[in-house]
């Protein structure tokens, strides 16, 4: 094995759009079979490729490599000698002791390589466009259906299916992703029906509140399964008053992109826009030195005014939610 043989492994993952982590050793304490420097692409099936030390230190890293790709998170390990396998967190690093017989530590930084977000955009129109051309810049690969679609009329998007068939959708592209029906009149109906055949986490439907009921009693009606088809978001997109195509198309990826956050950040702990730690403030901690102040400067004038004074009123402020002020 060449020494970066993990990078032609690393490439044909993404290539398939396989998630893996890549593992790096930060540093050692000798006796240790690797060296700072050396990496390994990880998988979540426990495949290591590249070299990153012996067993001791495999175990270890595959379990924080599957914690890491299922939330997407970073993280920082060490694997340092002790009387019994065990593990906890140290500040930013967590620790694991290992029985084993070398001796040596090692540090290693592991970090997730996750696939692209799948966005399912489905229907050729002046929205169904705007999103395949915006939504990749976001970090989502676009896959673009609408029945007699050009590949070269979406050059931005991944793929492009010609049928938009329900049954044949089904089997040609993979679940889980998000899918945003924009077919604005031509094959509503269709259009729905393949959304749900495939069937992504959430389906967003470009349409007026009243035309996405009218159309959701249909698919019900048509034997359709009445919580997926309920739980269909018409209108779609944020409330940002959009007018043109690509505004809507804004608006609606807004929307998308909020839902794909919120199932990551469900998944770690909440932090602020600068990266720390978020805290709530308790009420008795939001009344501010400065309002104490002003409260008492005004009592001492009521005494020498010789006017009975009147207790200071605590100031409940609103507890800012990040330290950006938002």
């Amino acid at each position: 094995m060449t020494p970066q043989a993990w990078l032609h492994t690393a490439h044909e993952l993404h290539q398939r759009q396989q998630p893996f982590a890549l593992v790096t050793v930060l540093r050692v304490t000798p006796p240790t079979s690797a060296k700072a420097g050396d990496k390994a692409v990880v998988t979540a099936d426990g495949q290591i490729h590249g070299w990153i030390g012996g067993g001791c230190a495999q175990p270890a890293v595959i379990k924080t490599v599957r914690a890491a790709l299922a939330d997407g998170q970073a993280r920082s390990i060490r694997i340092s000698p002790a009387q019994e396998t065990q593990e906890q967190q140290l500040a930013d690093v967590l620790e694991f002791g290992m029985a084993c017989h070398s001796g040596g530590t090692l540090e290693l930084f592991i970090d997730p390589v996750l696939p692209l977000a799948s966005l399912t955009v489905l229907g050729d129109s002046p929205v169904a466009r705007a999103l395949c051309d915006l939504a990749p810049r976001v970090g989502f690969a676009v896959q673009l259906v609408a029945q007699g679609a050009r590949a070269e009329d979406f050059p931005a998007a991944s793929r492009v299916l010609a049928q938009d068939e329900a049954q044949l959708l089904g089997s040609q592209l993979a679940p889980g992703g998000w899918a945003v029906v924009a077919t604005q009149g031509r094959r509503d109906l269709q259009g729905l029906k393949a959304a749900l055949a495939l069937p992504p986490r959430r389906t967003w439907f470009v349409a007026s509140a009243h035309k996405g009921a009218v159309h959701k009693e249909a698919l019900i009606a048509s034997g359709e399964d009445a919580a997926r088809v309920n739980a269909i978001v018409a209108p779609a997109g944020a409330a940002i008053g959009p007018q043109t195509p690509e505004e809507i198309a804004l608006a609606v990826l807004a929307a998308v992109v909020a839902a794909r956050r919120a199932e990551v950040n469900d998944a770690v702990p909440a932090k602020s826009c600068c990266g720390g730690k978020m805290k709530a403030a308790a009420p008795s901690e939001v009344v501010t030195a400065a309002k104490l102040e002003t409260a008492k400067s005004e009592t001492a004038k009521l005494e020498a005014a010789k006017v009975k004074p009147v207790a200071p009123v605590a100031v409940t402020l609103p507890a800012a939610s990040s330290c950006c002020g938002s």
